[in-house]
């Protein structure tokens, strides 16, 4: 099983949103991010920059920057 870590870009510096992520949901207006133990957690107001398969990391960045 793959599970990555979700960050946020903001001017630079990456901030962590979550770990062991296994499901990103594109929703209206941000992502919708879970854990096989966490119920899901909407990040608002984000779009996918990157996915790094390799390092397990996905990287979103604020809408509109």
């Amino acid at each position: 099983m793959c599970q990555m870590s979700v960050v946020i870009d903001r001017d630079g510096i990456e901030e962590l949103v979550m770990e062991d992520v296994t499901s990103l949901v594109v929703e209206p207006g941000g992502m919708q991010i879970s854990t096989l133990f966490e119920g899901p957690r909407l990040v608002e107001q984000v779009v996918l920059r990157s996915i790094d398969f390799m390092a397990g990391k996905v990287v979103l960045q604020q809408a509109g920057t």
